[in-house]
Order: structure tokens, then C-alpha cells, then sequence
């Protein structure tokens, strides 16, 4: 458990995956999913080294898909329990910094013009996607077609970085020990919309 936790302090992600194996790894997901206190876990390159040591023979793959993509699943309902009973009043309080009561306007409209595919697509974003379902139950975004795009989202994100680095962990040997650089490379990549957004907003002003 010392392991476990010091590993997640250093946010090394192949020593959190080794100290907590998978139900340490099942918390992580769980907690960038759905609690705000696992916003800055590093999601990606997280389940991309739980693949490259499910390929070097450290865990076994199909089990290890399982626990992810349920913790995604569930992890989000979470966020989404928590954004329904009290994700609006953080946005009806005075405004502020942080704050506004126009960010819940802005949240309902986004839901309402994209829907599932926002869910989705939140999920491969940093930092989004662990507020993505909180704002979507803040928004009154419907449970039952919420939980469709979570499952789907949760499926395609959870596996798909996990067979990622499995892929290259079976192919690559002792491939665990790049997984420094790789993780750069994933988190720069995952950032990329967020730096896309910021651009085209600053060019619309």
C-alpha cells in the first residue's frame, strides 16, 4: 500500500500499475472518471503502460480490459450521481474566478447540440474527461441516454489504450522501460484538442 501510494504521488505509472496491480489500477480509472481529486492522474499513458506490462507477461490482458473499462464505466456514473445532486448549485452561487452561471448555460446547451458524442469523445481529453460527466448530470443531460455513450466511450478509450500498449509490449521487448518518452508522447497528443480550442477561441476574439 506505501508503494502503491508513494508510485501515485511521483505519478509513475508503470510502479503504480506494479504496487497496485488491478485493483489499484481499477481505483485510478475509477478516480480520474468520476472524482475531481483524480482530474490530474495521468489517464492516458496509465492504461497505455497497463498494456505494455499485460505484453511483457506482468498481467494477464483480458482480465485487465475488464477491470479498466468497468471502472471507466462506473467511474463516470459516479460523475454523473455527483453532477445531478449537486454539480448546479456550484454554478448558481455568486459568481466568481472559477465560477459562473453562465458555465451551466453553456454546459446544457453543449450537451443538447452534441450529446453522446460528447461523452465520448471526453473520454480521450485530459482533465475533461473527469469533469465531462459531472457537467452532464449538472445539465439535466438524460441518465438513459447518458449511460449508452458511457458504456461506448468507456469501451473504446478503456480497451483501445490498453490493446495499444499491449501491442507494442508484445512486439517491443522490455518495452516498459520507454515508457517515459511514450507517455510525452500520449499526453501531448491527448492535450492537443484543448491547445486546437484555445487557438480558434483566440482567433475568434
Amino acid at each position: 500500500m506505501i508503494n502503491f501510494l508513494m508510485a501515485c504521488i511521483h505519478l509513475d505509472p508503470i510502479e503504480m500499475i506494479k504496487a497496485g496491480s488491478y485493483i489499484g489500477l481499477a481505483f485510478l480509472v475509477f478516480a480520474e472518471s468520476g472524482l475531481l481529486i483524480g482530474i490530474f492522474l495521468p489517464g492516458d499513458s496509465l492504461l497505455f503502460a497497463a498494456g505494455l506490462l499485460a505484453g511483457a507477461g506482468y498481467l494477464i490482458i483480458g482480465p485487465l480490459i475488464i477491470v479498466v473499462v468497468v471502472a471507466a464505466i462506473v467511474g463516470d456514473s459516479v460523475g454523473y450521481w455527483f453532477g445531478s445532486e449537486v454539480g448546479e448549485r456550484l454554478f448558481t452561487r455568486k459568481d466568481s474566478r472559477f465560477f459562473k452561471q453562465e458555465y451551466l448555460k453553456r454546459t446544457e446547451r453543449f450537451y443538447e447540440k452534441y450529446g453522446g458524442r460528447a461523452v465520448v469523445l471526453a473520454r480521450f481529453v485530459p482533465i475533461v474527461r473527469t469533469i465531462a460527466p459531472i457537467l452532464a448530470g449538472a445539465s439535466r443531460m438524460k441518465y438513459r441516454q447518458f449511460i449508452g455513450f458511457n458504456i461506448l466511450g468507456g469501451v473504446l478509450w478503456g480497451a483501445g489504450m490498453t490493446l495499444m500498449g499491449f501491442t507494442l509490449g508484445s512486439i517491443v521487448p522490455n518495452s516498459e522501460k520507454y515508457i517515459l518518452p511514450i507517455s510525452l508522447v500520449i499526453v501531448a497528443i491527448s492535450f492537443l484538442p484543448i491547445v486546437i480550442n484555445l487557438t480558434r477561441g483566440k482567433r475568434a476574439i
